[in-house]
């Protein structure tokens, strides 16, 4: 094929891989109602755990921001880490390895069709998480905050194509590890609080991961008062340089998985 014929395919792929999220996650009613119940119940919880403490009012901020964006974690994890392994089980992922597309344009179909859908669970969590408790938002950071949204979910999404070859190459299992990486995260990523409270060296680490500085900087944006982990802009830089590397690092790991699979006929585990 040309080199026009296979962006052409490329392109075509992400539309024909989005097309079914779009259409399956509305299809089943009762997991557009999940979906959205039970990020709002860990919302809840905090929410009146701060109220209970008589902590400042902006904390409410905080916790509606973090549950909005929850949605989007637990999407990376089950929705795009975890996919190919589970591909695998049902015999859909050697149609992925022989077909003439690639692995990239698979798992950025996955995304795209997941982060339209899980733009709609996120955006109604917290319009219903700011009017239950009357949250407030800095009008001037609508337009900035919007822009290190987008990064955060490339860099996001990004490291969900890094995580599906390293779950589907290292583990039988997927689900163990989705859960295991699940509290771990929503701890350090600060979903629930400032992101300072951790302090430089554990929110240093922390910063690995795009969420936790994106999340940072959008509350700085919107909400007043919030402590500084990073100046916004300095945050966001670091989410940005988070994408191509990111995305260097699952070219190279889903190359070598897709190798292996043209090679060996089948994609297997390590430790099969």
């Amino acid at each position: 094929m040309t080199g026009a014929s296979d962006v052409a395919m490329f392109f075509r792929s992400i539309v024909a891989r989005a097309y079914p999220r779009v259409v399956a996650a509305n299809r089943q009613k009762s997991w557009v109602f999940f979906d959205m119940a039970f990020p709002m119940i860990g919302t809840l919880a905090m929410v009146f755990v701060y109220e209970g403490l008589h902590a400042p009012h902006q904390f409410l901020g905080f916790v509606v921001m973090g549950g909005g964006m929850l949605a989007f974690w637990q999407n990376v994890l089950w929705s795009m880490a975890a996919q190919f392994s589970w591909d695998r089980d049902n015999g859909t992922l050697e149609l992925y390895a022989i077909s003439p597309t690639t692995f990239e344009s698979i798992l950025l179909g996955m995304a795209v069709g997941a982060m339209f859908t899980t733009s709609m669970r996120a955006g109604a969590i917290i319009l219903i998480g700011s009017l239950l408790f009357g949250v407030t938002y800095t009008i001037g950071g609508l337009l900035p905050a919007a822009g290190i949204f987008l990064l955060t979910l490339s860099a996001l999404y990004c490291l969900g194509m890094l995580l599906a070859s390293l779950f589907l190459y290292y583990s039988r299992e997927a689900w163990h590890l989705s859960n295991a990486l699940q509290e771990p995260v929503n701890f350090l990523s600060g979903l629930y609080f400032p992101v300072k409270a951790l302090g430089a060296y554990v929110g240093g680490f922390a910063s690995l991961v795009p969420l936790t500085l994106g999340l940072d900087a959008m509350r700085q944006l919107l909400l007043p008062h919030t402590p500084r982990f990073l100046a916004p802009g300095w945050e966001a830089l670091a989410v940005a340089l988070q994408i191509p590397i990111f995305a260097f690092l699952a070219y190279v790991s889903l190359r070598h998985v897709e190798g292996r699979a043209r090679r060996d006929g089948k994609l297997i585990s390590k430790w099969s």
